[in-house]
């Protein structure tokens, strides 16, 4: 979910390790002519129902939210409505499992619009987790930049850049944060993206974020097996959640066999 330009879809590629653009399908799974809809995804107009999946990676399927954020009234209800009713299915295929919104920090004077207040006060999405992701986060670097060159500093010094950058990121989240903690649906974590147009750029915090927001161990196993592009976050997560386990279980030896056989059932594809 975002803005139009919030940079939806080069996440999307990024995740799926691909530069292509996405297939649509519609709800009844007929793919989609792109064609035909071209001029409203330029605009970042899409379909909700319709479901995009890439070919690099189709054990993921999105939907791409409508720009509700222009004020539309039948957009915003059409997009509550999508997303209650796809949070609470009993329907396996049709459930979503967590809602990533974006927020580019190339507007980060108005971080909260009219359309962040209206969702984040008004859809209530249960137990899908919601998490902002402040994508373009590298446009800081300029305003890094600009700061030291009123305060009569050298830009030369990339530490100092990094240092003034990082200060920037902190404080507009901070602001975000308490912007958004005072609607009645807050979300779940916040999330900086930077440099997600580099073709090898590192998901692995994106994905790390979404599996700790997911609530049962099962989603949290499908979310990464099915990345398959990082194995090193499948062995992290897989040790990581099969140890917690143990603990819990306040056992005094860790039996091999059960052991294996629950860190077996993060590689799926192995």
């Amino acid at each position: 979910m975002g803005r139009a330009n919030a940079g939806k879809t080069t996440i999307l590629q990024r995740v799926c390790n691909t530069t292509d653009q996405p297939e649509i399908f519609n709800g009844k799974g007929e793919k989609v002519d792109v064609a035909l809809v071209q001029g409203s995804l330029a605009r970042g107009y899409h379909n909700i129902e319709d479901e995009l999946i890439f070919q690099s990676n189709p054990g993921f399927v999105f939907h791409d939210s409508c720009g509700f954020e222009a004020g539309s009234g039948v957009q915003f209800d059409k997009m509550k409505k999508f997303v209650m009713d796809r949070a609470n299915t009993l329907q396996l295929d049709e459930r979503i499992h967590a809602i990533w919104y974006c927020i580019p920090m190339t507007d980060s004077h108005r971080m909260v619009t009219a359309g962040e207040a209206k969702f984040f006060n008004e859809c209530d999405t249960g137990h899908v987790p919601v998490i902002v992701l402040l994508t373009k986060a590298d446009i800081l670097e300029l305003e890094a930049v600009e700061e030291l060159e009123d305060q009569g500093l050298s830009v030369d010094d990339a530490g100092r850049v990094a240092d003034i950058e990082k200060d920037i990121l902190n404080n507009h989240t901070a602001k975000l944060k308490d912007w958004l903690k005072e609607k009645r649906f807050p979300p779940h974590d916040y999330l900086s993206l930077g440099g997600m147009e580099q073709q090898d750029a590192d998901c692995a915090p994106l994905l790390t974020c979404t599996a700790n927001a997911l609530s049962e161990e099962g989603l949290q196993q499908l979310l990464i097996s099915t990345q398959q592009s990082n194995l090193e976050l499948c062995i992290e997560l897989a040790i990581l959640q099969s140890l917690k386990k143990y603990m819990n279980w306040k056992t005094e030896m860790i039996d091999p066999t059960t052991l294996s056989v629950m860190l077996s059932q993060w590689f799926p594809y192995c």
